[in-house]
């Protein structure tokens, strides 16, 4: 099943057009009206209970596929939260389960794939409500951002109208107000001659302006959870940066909490609050971003670092990668699903599944039995690099 693929009939019939929702369901409502909201700028005051409790809390959740070989278990168990305003990162390279799991969370795949678990958002389970209810939060709650602007698009439909449409069905806007707010949604994610850009058509659009239409498109009806899936896919590097910094600026002004889900952790230091890293369809580490930068615990996250290019590298320097493939999630190994491409794994690591564990830090997770800096992993680290290991770098602990 293909969630970005195109649909011309209609802007709302597609993932990037369900923004907007009908007015949130009354409990949601409730949890809302403690805010002070400014429609005209998108700011929002928050009370010190929200603040301080998780707005978003997913509890073990499991997301399986069955295929012709089997089940696939793209998501197992996997556990965290998020609070109103806070940034949240998910990381890991193809496969590891990360865009299922944002997918699950917002309900866009089919209920039976969704095996156990929980997902709570402002204290409701979400997870059992009908689709119409559904729908309800969608875009007034929580909204979207896909990772390839020129199919999530309607590219026989003009900018404005992919906009304001939704608008004035979901929020009964009259032409001119619809208008006048895609306007101003255009000037807030910063594109220049907002007003001429709503009569042109997707492909006149540079790929960073179409992402920022989709930022737009999805930031309309003000929702309080901001899901964005690879953002700067296939962007340049300058690019990349000015629309995370969209994302940022977006969230601070509107106390709009993010969940950034990419492949990059150099894309996650410097625009998040927390990373959660995947691997396997499993939850492997999650902490604070400062945190985790600064002691990381899981191999498999120093690795991930470890393969970002590094400016001061001489040309042509091989970039590193890791050995091996992504496990199968159809038979998943025993033990760590890592174990078998960890350079630091022992037999304990093919035997037995190791919990998520507490660092020094209480909100620093890690799922190793012998974690980056434990006198296992010291000794095998040495060892590696006496033999010439080319798994270790010189000037890296991986």
């Amino acid at each position: 099943m293909d969630l970005n693929g195109p649909d011309h009939r209609s802007v709302l019939d597609r993932p990037g057009a369900q923004l907007c929702g009908r007015p949130p369901t009354r409990l949601l409502r409730r949890k809302r009206d403690s805010a002070v909201t400014s429609r005209e700028t998108g700011s929002v005051q928050i009370s010190r209970a929200e603040a301080t409790e998780p707005l978003l809390v997913v509890d073990n959740l499991s997301t399986h596929f069955p295929t012709e070989r089997g089940v696939v278990r793209a998501v197992d168990g996997v556990s965290l939260s998020i609070k109103r305003g806070e940034s949240l990162g998910i990381v890991g390279e193809s496969g590891s389960g990360k865009t299922v799991l944002s997918r699950s969370i917002m309900g866009l795949l089919p209920a039976a794939a969704i095996r156990s678990g929980s997902v709570r958002f402002a204290g409701t389970e979400i997870l059992d409500l009908p689709a119409k209810r559904m729908r309800h939060l969608w875009g007034a709650e929580m909204a979207m951002v896909f990772q390839n602007p020129l199919n999530s698009l309607n590219p026989l439909m003009k900018i404005g109208k992919q906009i304001t449409e939704p608008l004035k069905l979901h929020l009964n806007m009259n032409r001119s107000h619809a208008k006048a707010t895609a306007v101003r949604l255009l000037k807030d994610v910063h594109i220049p001659e907002a007003e001429q850009r709503l009569n042109q058509y997707p492909h006149e659009l540079s790929g960073g302006m179409r992402q920022r239409v989709m930022i737009a498109i999805a930031l309309a009806c003000g929702p309080t959870v901001l899901f964005a899936d690879e953002p700067t896919t296939a962007l340049d590097v300058t690019v990349q940066s000015q629309i995370l910094d969209v994302i940022n600026e977006q969230r601070t002004d509107r106390n709009m909490s993010v969940i950034l889900v990419t492949h990059d952790l150099g894309v996650v230091a410097g625009h998040t609050d927390h990373v959660a890293v995947m691997y396997g369809g499993k939850l492997v580490e999650r902490a604070p971003t400062r945190t985790l930068f600064a002691n990381m615990k899981m191999p498999y996250t120093k690795s991930l670092m470890r393969s970002i290019p590094k400016l001061d590298n001489p040309s042509h320097t091989r970039l590193a990668t890791i050995p091996g493939r992504p496990p199968d999630l159809v038979n998943p190994p025993d033990g760590c699903r890592f174990a078998p491409r960890c350079a630091y794994a022992q037999d304990r690591c093919h035997d037995e599944e190791p919990p998520l564990a507490v660092a020094d830090d209480p909100d620093h997770y890690y799922a190793c039995w012998y974690p980056v800096g434990s006198p296992e992993f010291e000794a095998r680290d040495a060892e590696l690099r006496a033999a010439g290991d080319p798994r270790v770098d010189a000037g890296a602990t991986i």
